[in-house]
């Protein structure tokens, strides 16, 4: 029997039509809730005290975060090694890198320098005005770094404020984290980075190999900001020595952190080295949605064997910042290139082709609708696929059913004769099991039941000429003994 409740007062039947109330609660026609268990933050369901069945549908909204993702397809192995990353140079002019002022208070330590790594910012000079002693840069002004683009694709906007004691170190880390450079040595033994070369006063930018990391730096990407957020122009000469080389590919794919925000994330792999063992490719993972100073999230080694399959099979853990956004920081995941069905592949191609085959975790999804299983427990569905345990439906069992006291509109009581009630999940203790979608009507045998009463009936309108017959016969016989 289910077990219902009314002001307080509990009693049983064995009537299921129940139906939501206009507080969600499944109550029956005449308005008893429906009583049965909960569930905890993780929806497990508590046995225990039995509270009212509510499904809030359309109310109740839950997202999951993003714990495995896998990339599939195949790296062209017949593509070109990557070995140079683009190299930009950062000068004061075009003939000219920068120098300091005359009267600089952190002059460089060697005298054949101009400039060092320790210098300050608001102490280099105009390069436009050689000798005036002004200075480029004023404090509380920024260094906008906007419209960059790696391998055709727009990096995010990134911002420096100088202050009094910002140097060129600082500004050197700045345009290394704005810029997404992964610190991992290129093929031809030059690391990304952003270097100063203190006799001339040069800056060189160097990034990741593969074509796909080739940086496309233009003078106007990299421009400085009055306090008031006004441009004041873009100082610094920018020149374009080399382009990154080597066979390469991207993917974009999307991650949900525990609030459901939808997080990008770009994976980039480049061919680094060719053996008589197989291929060697060097994955770079970047987000743009990363909390910290950098997007560069990790950056790594996948082996294929001379078959072209991989060998490196063990997840790459990725950490991904979500600090002041109100989700829970770092969010985690783990990325694998191999699944049960399909692996990535190294094989001769007319090109590189990956893709994101599966990844788990939702946005934001409302409860659309919901079931009950045979065993009592609630499940629901959700807008975004999800699906969640949401309760459990109780039955109750009594050592004599036949002592429970009517109380009326298809409610019963516990009697004296009925014995206590045994709350238990459905299909134990001989209660039975719950039939989701189906109303007990009646237990006649409807086709028997008609064939009796046809018979019935047959006979009786048999019976009934007899009697007429008999009575017409009585009939003529008084009238012929008159």
């Amino acid at each position: 029997l289910f077990v219902v409740e009314r002001d307080g007062a509990r009693y049983f039947t064995r009537d299921g039509s129940f139906r939501q109330n206009e507080d969600q609660d499944l109550v029956t026609i005449n308005g008893e809730r429906l009583m049965g268990f909960g569930v905890d933050e993780a929806y497990n369901v508590i046995e225990g005290a039995l509270a009212p069945v509510n499904i809030p549908t359309g109310a109740m909204t839950i997202a999951e975060e993003t714990d495995n993702v896998r990339l599939s397809g195949n790296l062209d192995a017949s593509g070109d090694l990557s070995m140079e990353g683009s190299v930009h140079t950062l000068m004061g002019t075009e003939d000219d890198g920068l120098r300091l002022i005359s009267t600089a208070t952190v002059a460089p330590a060697d005298p054949a320098n101009v400039l060092e790594t320790s210098s300050l910012l608001l102490e280099i000079e105009d390069p436009d005005q050689p000798g005036s002693d002004l200075p480029l840069f004023g404090d509380g002004q920024q260094i906008e770094v906007e419209g960059v683009e790696r391998g055709g694709k727009l990096l995010p906007t990134s911002t420096f404020l100088i202050g009094a004691t910002s140097t060129i170190q600082d500004l050197m880390d700045f345009l290394t984290s704005a810029l997404g450079l992964h610190a991992a040595t290129n093929g031809n033994g030059s690391v990304p980075g952003v270097a100063l070369d203190p006799t001339s006063g040069v800056l060189t930018i160097t990034g990741n190999h593969g074509r796909t990391n080739d940086l496309d730096i233009e003078r106007n990407d990299l421009r400085v900001l009055d306090p008031d957020g006004s441009q004041a122009g873009s100082p610094l000469t920018i020149q374009k020595a080399a382009a990154a080389d080597g066979e390469s590919v991207r993917t974009t794919f999307l991650v949900y952190d525990s609030l459901g925000t939808p997080l990008e994330v770009d994976a980039t792999l480049a061919l680094e080295a060719t053996s008589d063992s197989g291929t060697t490719w060097r994955y770079f993972l970047d987000s743009s949605d990363d909390t910290d100073a950098s997007a560069a999230l990790a950056t790594g080694l996948v082996s294929f064997d001379t078959n072209g399959r991989l060998v490196t099979t063990d997840p790459i853990p990725v950490s991904l910042d979500r600090a002041a956004t109100g989700a829970f920081s770092p969010m985690t995941f783990n990325l694998s290139f191999q699944g049960d069905e399909d692996a990535m592949t190294a094989l001769t191609d007319q090109s590189s082709e990956i893709a994101m085959t599966f990844r788990d975790g939702a946005p934001i999804g409302s409860l659309t609708d919901f079931g009950i299983g045979t065993d009592g427990t609630i499940t629901g569905a959700f807008s975004n696929g999800l699906t969640r345990t949401l309760g459990r439906v109780p039955l109750a069992v009594f050592t004599n059913v036949e002592g429970l006291v009517d109380a009326a509109n298809n409610l019963y009581t516990v009697g004296p004769n009925s014995g206590a009630a045994a709350i238990v999940n459905p299909g134990s203790f001989g209660s039975g099991q719950i039939v989701s979608g189906s109303l007990e009507l009646s237990n006649v045998d409807l086709g028997k039941e008609f064939i009796d009463l046809i018979l019935s009936s047959t006979g009786y309108s048999a019976s009934s000429r007899v009697i007429r017959t008999t009575d017409e016969l009585m009939q003529q016989l008084l009238v012929l003994g008159r």
